[in-house]
């Protein structure tokens, strides 16, 4: 079964990652240059800290949506009061740590919910974070985890459906197993994304093509420098939503 991510086009499925080491002009840009090519901007803690609110009020005044990602992490009040001012913000999307736990997962859910009751508004997605692209299995083992990546990732994405979450951001290696234990309605975002032939020399460790990762069941993926650093970011922008159409082509075994 498909997640009902796969009926968008797939440009609305790409997510540019705007965390820019310029200023708000820059950012903003980049948001004038790129938002009839993809379908949401990443504003992730990086841009946040620097600009606060005025960015999400810029790109929502350019008609841009907005994939808020600060992954909320503390006791479940402070999350859920958090996510209640994220929706106040109007975001489409945002996230949660998994490791937070499940009850700081389900009481977030819930004001989100009974927030968007109370304004008759649609609410915005709430996803959860597995493991970050940047930890390996050793890198897990350093921390005291018993299992490794793909298997906690799992755990994890287990634990945020049994909280009412939408989703999860995991790494596209993971995917395959998410969606075979979740099912097609639950959505999967996956970063660590690299054009086909790049070879990565960042802090990703767990990254994979926009084609692999869509045929293996992500359903939005994040990308930033394979755009940003590209010679033509919208033609950069454009093939990887060709590339996005290719991996739904390869899922559906057209």
């Amino acid at each position: 079964m498909m997640s009902t991510a796969s009926n968008h086009p797939p440009r609305d499925r790409l997510i540019f990652a705007l965390d820019v080491g310029g200023g708000l002009e820059e950012a903003l840009c980049w948001v004038d240059r790129l938002w009839d090519h993809v379908g949401l901007f990443k504003v992730g803690k990086e841009s946040f800290v620097r600009f606060g609110t005025e960015i999400v009020r810029q790109i929502h005044g350019r008609g841009g949506k907005i994939f808020l990602d600060l992954k909320f992490h503390d006791i479940p009040n402070t999350a859920a009061r958090a996510a209640e001012a994220a929706c106040g913000l109007g975001v489409a999307m945002f996230n949660i740590h998994a490791l937070g736990g499940m009850r700081m997962m389900t009481e977030t859910v819930g004001a989100v919910r009974r927030l968007a009751e109370r304004s008759a508004k649609k609410p915005p997605v709430v996803l959860a974070v597995t493991i970050l692209t940047s930890l390996n299995d050793d890198d897990l083992k350093l921390l005291g985890f018993n299992r490794g990546t793909r298997e906690t990732a799992l755990h994890l994405a287990r634990l945020a459906q049994d909280a009412g979450v939408s989703g999860v951001v995991a790494s596209a290696e993971d995917a395959a197993a998410i969606r075979k234990a979740c099912g097609g309605e639950f959505l999967i975002v996956t970063p660590g994304i690299r054009a086909a032939g790049e070879v990565a020399s960042d802090d990703q460790k767990r990254i994979v093509t926009p084609a692999e990762a869509v045929s293996s069941g992500a359903d939005y993926l994040v990308v930033g420098r394979p755009i940003r650093q590209a010679a033509d970011p919208s033609g950069a922008a454009d093939a990887i939503a060709e590339e996005i159409a290719r991996g739904v082509a390869l899922r559906d075994g057209r």
